[in-house]
């Protein structure tokens, strides 16, 4: 008798069957059951293993064993008569067949049930293709954007918890959150949401499900970090979101000085766990390091102190990073925040040579770290409003785009250009991609309210606007444009109330326009006097927008010429300002077009 023959006696390779299939099953169904009840990661893993050790004993049992009316005898002590081989056999079959039916119902299920749900897709056309899912928007979301169905490879980093004795720390675990978004932002196979929206939840009670609702993603990495002298303890973990099971945890304990290594480690290993695909040149890099420890923490503290959004945070914030390049004169990083916080300084100054000091800032970063995509960023920003150099931005933000495209900063800079050119359209298309990488960031939904009102929809201006305040009740760019928006309506009563939340800068100018309207001359002048008092070398573009307003040309463009003399970024918006209605057909406005190199 031959092997194969004695094999099929001894039902062996049925047995093999049967095992095989049975194993597929169990691992298949405690990969998906396990994680929903909190299971720890070990524990599928453990089910893999054992069924693969227990594959060779299982043949090894069917070799040596028979079943028969008299129970288990080894096959050596069966007697003809006691065989019951043929409906062994046949018995097997049976179970064989059942167990394959039930993992084919289980993986129609997983496939046409489980994954579309994942996906947002509820219902399938009558063609049997998917029908398209309606993404879900949050309560009050104006939906002025077409928000994108959460993917597999969709993720927000939450900013982790301090839980170090000093809350003053808290800069530290801000900035671990920060880097590790920053890293994973690289890949073009991940969509991350950026650091605004991603930490716009910190510090609120709502559960993972809401916060990735909100967002629009699919997992959520979040954790704790514990900093005690040079000693740092890190807890991270995966989360996805539609069943909130734990996809991967882990805890590091390292020295500060290992704190880079750390953040390869664990953006290697949530890669890993959302088996991204990446490509085989591709390599993370973090261009934001130093070798010095204490420039590193400086320019974390920069970081936190330029993102609470006052002129006297941003002093604090240029004091830190120049002293992050005190301690590291190749800190390429510290040279980019520095350029960026210093262009708002020196605009509100109406400081030419800061703006000079801005650029080469910049430049600084650039050639310290070319693949640095903040460098670029903050060149184009100050080549738009203080050179004109229109040619010079585009090139640095057409690299900027190659470099990160998942970066929201990028397609905000990229809406800046456009807009600078006169493509309001354009702008309004690269300005909600950035929403859509950071769908609660203030900042992305004013630009958004602003564009909007260039091209006269009032009413998604408004709703951008107001989800621009919704979000940050403060913004004081946000009431302008609010009110500026209210004044072209008609509604100047409205209009007054947002101006005089506008701040210094903006808010006498507002009333003034506001006051005109409402036919009180006195008052109009009393806050345009006081706007120049206050402002004349820094808002020299708003004084204009005043007289533009009310219908003082001359007046109009003597402080339009002021602007040009002083680098007044405000210029750069002059091409879509509907303030400036009035005047557009004046030959001098034209002249003035051409002298800002902007297109006719």
């Amino acid at each position: 008798m031959s092997l194969i023959q004695e094999l099929k006696r001894r039902n062996v390779i049925r047995v093999a069957g049967l095992y095989l299939v049975g194993a597929w099953l169990i691992t298949q169904v405690a990969g998906t059951v396990l994680p929903m009840f909190g299971a720890p990661d070990w524990l599928p893993r453990s089910v893999v293993i054992l069924l693969a050790l227990g594959f060779v004993p299982a043949l090894v049992f069917a070799w040596v064993f028979e079943l028969t009316p008299a129970g288990i005898k080894r096959d050596a002590e069966v007697k003809p008569e006691e065989s019951i081989a043929p409906q062994t056999a046949r018995r097997l079959d049976r179970v064989i067949f059942v167990v394959m039916a039930l993992a084919l119902a289980y993986f129609a299920f997983d496939k046409f049930v489980l994954l579309p749900r994942e996906m947002g897709a509820e219902s399938f056309s009558g063609k049997g293709t998917p029908a398209p899912p309606v993404a879900h928007l949050p309560e009050n979301d104006p939906d002025p954007i077409s928000r994108p169905i959460p993917t597999d490879s969709s993720i927000a980093v939450l900013p982790f918890v301090n839980m170090s004795s000093d809350k003053e720390q808290e800069y530290f675990s801000d900035g671990l959150s920060e880097e590790l978004l920053n890293l994973l932002a690289q890949l073009p196979q991940l969509r991350v949401i950026a650091r605004t929206s991603s930490f716009s939840f910190k510090g609120k009670e709502a559960d993972v499900a809401t916060i990735a609702k909100a967002l629009n993603v699919a997992n959520v990495l979040e954790g704790s970090v514990r900093k005690s002298g040079n000693t740092l303890r890190i807890t991270v973990q995966l989360i996805r979101a539609i069943d909130s099971s734990h996809l991967w945890s882990q805890t590091y304990d390292r020295e500060l000085t290992d704190v880079f290594k750390v953040q390869d480690e664990i953006a290697g290993e949530v890669v890993g766990a959302l088996k991204v695909r990446l490509l085989t040149d591709q390599v993370l890099t973090n261009p934001h390091r130093s070798s010095n420890v204490d420039a590193y923490t400086q320019y974390l503290i920069g970081k936190n102190l330029a993102q609470r959004g006052t002129y006297e945070n941003w002093q604090g914030a240029v004091a830190a990073y120049r002293q992050a390049i005190e301690l590291d004169a190749h800190y390429a990083a510290a040279y980019a925040e520095l350029s960026k916080t210093g262009i708002g300084i020196a605009d509100r100054r109406g400081d030419t040579a800061a703006m000079e000091q801005t650029l080469a800032d910049a430049d600084k970063a650039i050639a310290l770290a070319p693949d640095l995509v903040d460098g670029y960023l903050a060149r184009a920003q100050g080549r738009i409003a203080f050179k004109r150099d229109l040619a010079g931005a585009q090139a640095d933000i057409e690299k900027a785009l190659a470099l990160s495209p998942g970066y929201a900063n990028t397609h905000l800079g990229h809406a800046g250009l456009l807009r600078a050119l006169g493509r309001v359209p354009d702008a309004i298309a690269a300005t909600r991609k950035a929403i859509e990488l950071d769908p609660v960031s203030p900042a992305a939904w004013a630009q958004l309210g602003r564009l909007l009102n260039a091209t006269a929809d009032h009413a998604a201006a408004r709703k951008a606007l107001d989800r621009a305040l919704q979000l940050a009740p403060e913004s004081e760019p946000a009431h302008y444009h609010r009110a500026v928006l209210s004044l072209i309506e008609g509604k100047a009563e409205e209009a007054l109330e947002d101006f005089g939340k506008s701040g210094h800068l903006y808010g006498s100018a507002g009333i003034a326009m506001a006051e005109h309207t409402l036919g009180h001359a006195a008052k109009s002048e009393a806050a345009l006097q006081v706007e120049i008092a206050d402002h004349a070398k820094g808002g020299a573009y708003q004084i204009a927008e005043v007289y533009a307003w009310r219908g003082e040309a001359d007046k109009a463009f003597e402080w339009l010429e002021r602007g040009f003399d002083q680098h007044d970024g405000g210029l750069s918006f002059l091409r879509i300002d509907p303030l400036f209605a009035a005047v557009r057909n004046d030959p001098r406005y034209a002249a003035l077009v051409r002298k800002l190199g902007l297109p006719e």
